[in-house]
């Protein structure tokens, strides 16, 4: 927010108007659009200097401003505030206290300082990472803590993904050309995933979703991951069916459906679930998306297994 902000009253003539912001212009950030207050500061309206200069030099300042003026306060959120500005494509956007008097206001290029500053924190944080303001003068120590935290805790989660395997031990031991085809599905699950959450994040960042939007858009999600899960398993069914048989090719393919299925829909509830939590939704990071997606696709992949080819051992 800045104080450098041009004001008038509404009992101004427009000609008066435009002499006070002549002498006043040099000192402000802007006077394209100039806001309009009354003895007690309380925002009334605001006027186009375009407005002013076509009006009569004799008009009331009052008959031409506009009335119902966008405002903010000082306790909005500042990237909140940047979106608005973004969105209704604004030169300025004033900020009001909690009795609605003028303090200051937000430029628009301010505001784009804050959407580029808090798209570099939601970029790191996907990376699991804490925001490095420079990367290219960062210390090696400074880099080391950024990423270390999230990694660590990381490979605790990965576990799950050991623990999945030691269980269908036998699965495994029996049908060996099971593992060939592991690294497929879970990679396809936590890149379906990835995409998911990424698109999320991002329409939860700019408003285009809101919370009240979860089950449309869980809804949507699950047809368009079954569309997915489709394609990718009569891609990978040919290859099941040289490799290991028949068998062996339905349980592939059955398990890519399902395993994108679920790993797109988990990958899409995490930032919804943070953002009800009020947490930054951002911190549904790829390598947090990329371990649940793999703990649940080793999971779904051999209990499929499991059950189509164990009884036939």
């Amino acid at each position: 927010m800045t104080s450098d902000y041009a004001v008038l009253t509404a009992e101004l003539t427009t000609g008066e108007a435009l002499q006070k912001l002549r002498e006043e212009a040099l000192d402000q950030e802007t006077i394209y659009r100039t806001y309009i207050i009354d003895s007690d500061r309380q925002l009334v309206g605001s006027v186009r200097l375009q407005d002013l200069f076509l009006a009569p030099s004799k008009a009331r300042v009052a008959d031409v401003m506009e009335r119902n003026t966008h405002a903010v306060t000082v306790t909005d959120d500042q990237e909140q505030v940047a979106q608005q500005v973004a969105r209704y494509d604004l030169l300025a956007l004033p900020e009001v206290d909690a009795e609605g008097r003028l303090v200051g206001i937000v430029t628009h290029d301010d505001a784009m300082d804050v959407i580029q500053e808090e798209a570099t924190k939601d970029f790191h944080r996907v990376g699991a990472s804490k925001m490095v303001r420079n990367m290219r003068d960062a210390s090696v120590f400074m880099l080391y803590r950024a990423r270390i935290v999230w990694l660590i805790l990381l490979v605790f989660g990965n576990i799950f993904s050991g623990a999945d395997i030691a269980y269908f031990e036998d699965t495994i031991t029996a049908y060996v050309a099971l593992v060939f085809f592991l690294p497929l599905l879970i990679y396809s699950g936590s890149n379906a995933g990835s995409q998911s959450a990424t698109l999320m994040v991002r329409a939860l960042a700019t408003g285009q979703v809101w919370l009240n939007d979860w089950s449309w858009m869980i809804g949507r999600e699950v047809l368009v991951a079954l569309l997915m899960g489709l394609s990718m398993a009569a891609a990978v069914s040919v290859i099941g069916i040289f490799r290991a048989g028949p068998e062996s090719a339905l349980v592939v393919a059955l398990s890519m459906v399902i395993i994108v299925i679920v790993g797109s829909v988990i990958s899409m509830l995490l930032p919804l679930a943070l953002t009800k939590l009020n947490l930054d939704p951002a911190t549904a990071s790829a390598p947090l998306v990329t371990s649940t997606a793999d703990a649940a696709g080793v999971l779904i992949y051999f209990a499929i297994a499991t059950a189509f080819l164990f009884p036939t051992i």
